[in-house]
C-alpha cells in the first residue's frame, strides 16, 4: 500500500510538473529531463510511469478533461434558478477561473492548441464544446432561447469566446477574468434569452 501511495504521488508531481512546462514553454521545447527534475523524481522514474512525452502529455490531457468534468458536475449540482442558460454562464465563469488557477486544466488547453503537440493526445476543448451545446439544447427544449436563435452558433460563439479568453491569457492574465466572461454575457444574453429574470451576466456562485 505505501508503495502504491508513493507511486501515486509520484505520478501526480509528474502530470503536474510536465502540466506546467508544456503550458509555459510549449510541448516541443520542454524535455523530459527538465519535467524530472521539477517534479523532484530521477529520469528512471519518470520513464517508469511515462516511457515517452507523448504519454505524458497524455496523462496531463487526460487529467484536464477529467477537471472540466469536475466542474461543470459542480456547477450542475447546484442547478442555479435560471436554469440551463444560466447553468452554461456559472460554468463558463468556474472554467475561466480555473484556467487561471489550475496548470493542469490550463496545460490541456494549450496542448491542444499547440501545433507541436501530436495528434491522439487528447481533446479537452472538444469536450466543452459538447458541454456547451448539449447545455444549450436544453435551453433550447426549455423555451429559454429566443425564437430563431440557432443551439450551434450561439455554442460555437461560447466556445470561441471562452477559448479566446485562455488563448490571450497566455500573454496577459488580465484577460482571463470574471469581468472579461461577464463582458461577452451582458452582450450576448439579451440577444438569446426569452427572458432574462433570472439571469445573471456575472454569474450566480
Amino acid at each position: 500500500m505505501v508503495k502504491q501511495e508513493r507511486a501515486v504521488r509520484t505520478r501526480n508531481a509528474l502530470i503536474a510538473a510536465a502540466a506546467e512546462d508544456f503550458s509555459r514553454l510549449g510541448y516541443s521545447p520542454s524535455s523530459l529531463l527538465s519535467i524530472s527534475r521539477h517534479a523532484g523524481v530521477t529520469s528512471g522514474a519518470l520513464h517508469f510511469h511515462f516511457p515517452t512525452k507523448v504519454a505524458l502529455a497524455s496523462a496531463v490531457m487526460a487529467a484536464a478533461i477529467q477537471r472540466l468534468h469536475q466542474i461543470v458536475e459542480r456547477c450542475e449540482k447546484r442547478m442555479p434558478p435560471g436554469g440551463a442558460l444560466q447553468l452554461l454562464v456559472d460554468a463558463g465563469h468556474e472554467l475561466v477561473q480555473q484556467l487561471r488557477e489550475d496548470a493542469v486544466l490550463r496545460a490541456g488547453f494549450d496542448l491542444e492548441g499547440d501545433p507541436g503537440c501530436p495528434r491522439g493526445v487528447g481533446e479537452v476543448r472538444r469536450h466543452w464544446h459538447q458541454w456547451v451545446q448539449a447545455t444549450l439544447q436544453c435551453a433550447e427544449e426549455a423555451g429559454q432561447l429566443r425564437p430563431g436563435v440557432s443551439v450551434e452558433q450561439v455554442a460555437s460563439a461560447v466556445f470561441v469566446c471562452t477559448v479566446g479568453i485562455q488563448m490571450l491569457g497566455r500573454r496577459d492574465t488580465q484577460w482571463v477574468s470574471r469581468r472579461t466572461l461577464s463582458r461577452f454575457w451582458y452582450l450576448v444574453l439579451p440577444r438569446i434569452a426569452a427572458g432574462e429574470g433570472d439571469l445573471d451576466a456575472a454569474g450566480t456562485c
